[in-house]
């Protein structure tokens, strides 16, 4: 499964819910939280159990139900979302403002009382949510590690800046969670969906420290978000050359070998082989 990008969609809106099927986005996340009102939190349920039930909508991509934070909110939800689900197209649930293993087992057993398992996204964006990244990574229902840094600078009092320095240990401890317990991470958002600057730089940082996607509020993020995420014909000719000069090697009964002067080793394979999956999934989406 791919999930370089992932598009947040209100959701109190059934056109746009609808639209995000068609952004490109590997995951589509129609959002009860944080982009729904109060006042319009039952609509919203509504809405979204609309589109998900609609046999019409069928959409090439995961989709996903960002959940209220709260037990008896989220509760709410899931008794709307999941009432009568034989039809009910939802491949994951994201629960936010995640601090322990125990949310995502809570979830996971209002799920189950349900008879609807589903992959929990945990989103972490606190202080005590970034330090117990380890644990809720090891959580069983856990499937990825989502990095809100935006509600983490409020909790913490910080000031984002551009660099995001003052985000970076918790944007790192979130990424190596992630990779120690097997799970897929996904960074934080860009606010600004009108810089596209902005987010080609932010994106390639993201890839950097080693994230599998990206958040994103505009469809318009969508398309860089992948590029960003998708291995470049250089890395791919490199991966390709890596794996080839290793069989070669194995035939060879040779344990080190080169690449265009470039000693290869287990780290560099590891690499190699990342870049080849990484391909075949952006091109499945594709």
């Amino acid at each position: 499964m791919v999930r370089r990008s992932v598009l947040f969609t209100p959701g109190d809106r059934p056109e746009m819910l609808r639209k995000a099927a068609d952004s490109g986005a590997d995951v589509i996340v129609f959002d009860l939280e944080d982009a729904v009102s109060p006042d319009r939190k039952g609509e919203a349920r509504t809405t979204v159990r609309e589109v998900l039930s609609d046999s019409a909508f069928d959409p090439d991509c995961e989709v996903c139900v960002r959940l209220n934070a709260s037990s008896e909110a989220f509760g709410d939800d899931l008794a709307v979302l999941l009432e009568d689900s034989t039809s009910l197209r939802l491949d994951s649930v994201m629960r936010p403002k995640v601090e322990s293993a125990a949310d995502i087992d809570e979830l996971e057993a209002e799920l189950e009382a349900h008879d609807e398992p589903r992959p929990v996204l945990a989103l972490l964006e606190s202080a005590a949510g970034i330090l117990a990244a380890p644990d809720v990574a090891a959580a069983e229902a856990t499937d990825a590690l989502v990095f809100g840094a935006e509600d983490l600078s409020a909790d913490l009092g910080a000031t984002r800046t551009p660099e995001g320095t003052e985000v970076l240990y918790a944007r790192q401890r979130v990424v190596v969670a992630a990779a120690a317990h097997d799970c897929v991470a996904i960074d934080t958002l860009v606010t600004d969906f009108g810089n596209d600057e902005r987010l080609r730089e932010d994106a390639a940082v993201s890839v950097q420290l080693g994230y599998d996607g990206k958040l994103a509020i505009h469809p318009a993020q969508v398309a860089p978000i992948n590029e960003a995420f998708t291995p470049s014909i250089e890395e791919r000719e490199w991966a390709e050359a890596v794996l080839e000069a290793k069989r070669e090697a194995n035939k060879a009964g040779r344990g080190v070998f080169e690449v265009d002067g470039e000693m290869i080793d287990a780290p560099l394979i590891a690499q190699a082989e990342r870049i080849l999956e990484r391909t075949r999934a952006a091109n499945y989406r594709k």
